[in-house]
């Protein structure tokens, strides 16, 4: 990794502070100080650049139904409708992704982000297709799918619209506030069994937060969504992932707080960090919290196998050994007092109707 230290000012409201080179370059480059000042001359110039801004650019996907096979998984069937998030995670896995555009999985993947403009179109089309087998489609697993560029673009609204045409069942995972947007379209589908919430809220600290998610929905407006989709019988439930030893420390008191706002069922995940993710995350760590880093890698070691990561489907979720038993602990005691997880009712696949796309594509 280049040693590269961006002051905190120059990236309001990022989460990575440089641009780490991807997998795949056969070059690197980093800065050295040659005597001439020219390192001081740098940084000064970045002091005072303005903070990077978004630029969005258009994709015709092929696809729109992604599929896996991990047994880890709870689902098979995804749908994506940006590449990129704006909201820049620090600890996002799906960062590594943007190297296959060569881009930097850095602050390429919060600032350039991709848009699949034809999303609806295609989803109509797989979904009307005599192969489709209808099934959970989990929207916004690898990129929010309201994150803020959906308030102008409406990918996300237009493809639940199709969804909601065909009744196919679907679940989102989100941290953004534009889902209460969607309530019009998810309540009808809730009533019918075919559609749940999952809203992602990895503290309650506004501080921690505010760094940690830079442009997420903050912690007490994610509770608000939670209450908002409740009322109005939208089943949701709460993820509090990752679990990052020593900086996330209050996962009760996260499940007490979606506990109280309507969430009846939750889920975690520890830290993942693949590929150019580790790097990336150990400089975060100097630059916001330089008195514990060693301790909290020490701790993701050990949940790794003594690696930074291990992509093990067995233990790639959850991790293992004693601090990973200690996680899962706390979290299922938690969720015994509280009520969590003790009633599910499947999404419905029967009510799926192809036949109403087929319709409509027959006008054309």
């Amino acid at each position: 990794m280049p040693n590269v230290h961006i002051p905190i000012q120059a990236i309001k409201g990022r989460g990575i502070s440089h641009q780490q080179p991807h997998r795949f370059l056969r070059d690197e480059r980093a800065a050295f100080d040659d005597g001439w000042g020219a390192l001081d001359a740098a940084a000064q110039s970045r002091d005072e650049a303005a903070p990077p801004a978004t630029e969005v650019s258009w994709e015709d996907c092929k696809s729109a139904i992604t599929k896996n096979d991990s047994p880890d998984v709870g689902f098979a069937l995804g749908l994506n409708p940006y590449r990129g998030c704006e909201h820049g995670c620090v600890y996002c896995y799906a960062r590594p992704t943007h190297s296959y555009l060569n881009l930097s999985p850095g602050l390429d993947f919060e600032t350039k982000l991709i848009a699949k403009r034809n999303l609806a179109a295609v989803l109509r089309r797989e979904l009307a297709s005599p192969r489709h087998v209808p099934g959970l489609l989990a929207i916004g697993t690898v990129t929010d799918a309201y994150q803020p560029i959906e308030r102008e673009l409406k990918l996300t609204r237009e493809a639940l619209q199709v969804l909601a045409q065909a009744q196919h069942p679907l679940a989102i995972v989100t941290k953004g506030s534009g889902v209460e947007r969607d309530v019009d379209i998810l309540a009808p589908m809730a009533a019918q069994g075919l559609a749940a919430v999952y809203v992602t809220i990895t503290t309650l600290d506004p501080k921690l937060a505010r760094i940690l998610e830079p442009r997420a929905a903050a912690p007490h407006r994610r509770l608000r969504i939670l209450r908002t989709l409740s009322e109005a019988g939208i089943p949701v439930g709460v993820s509090v992932a990752p679990q990052i030893p020593f900086i996330t420390e209050d996962m009760e008191q996260v499940l007490e707080a979606a506990w109280d706002a309507g969430a009846r069922r939750a889920f975690y995940t520890v830290l993942r960090l693949p590929w150019e993710l580790s790097p990336m995350f150990r400089q975060w760590l100097d630059q916001h919290y330089p008195e514990r880093a060693m301790r909290v890698m020490a701790r993701v070691q050990e949940m790794r196998g003594g690696k930074d990561y291990d992509a093990d489907f067995a233990q790639r979720m959850r991790g293992s050994g004693i601090w990973a038993e200690l996680i899962r602990q706390r979290f299922d005691k938690t969720c015994t007092r509280l009520g969590f997880n003790q009633e599910r009712t499947p999404l419905k696949t029967e009510l799926f109707r192809p036949q109403a796309l087929r319709a409509q594509q027959e006008l054309f």
